[in-house]
């Protein structure tokens, strides 16, 4: 994937993010569940983008 689809997906999401947590009246609680999902679920899909995640697939704990 290259580096500016990357950004391009990343200002979308800040940009969705933003407008949501602007305009759309919940609980502050529940805006910092979903915030926190989001954040979660960005860092995972960048470590899956740049290779990360696939890597530590193949380490196994335990027996």
């Amino acid at each position: 994937m290259p580096l500016i689809q990357v950004v391009v997906v990343l200002i979308v999401v800040g940009v969705i993010l933003w407008l949501i947590n602007r305009f759309i009246p919940m609980a502050r609680s529940i805006k910092t569940i979903l915030n926190a999902v989001v954040v979660i679920a960005v860092i995972l899909w960048l470590l899956s983008v740049f290779g990360v995640l696939g890597s530590l697939s193949g380490i196994r704990v335990g027996k």
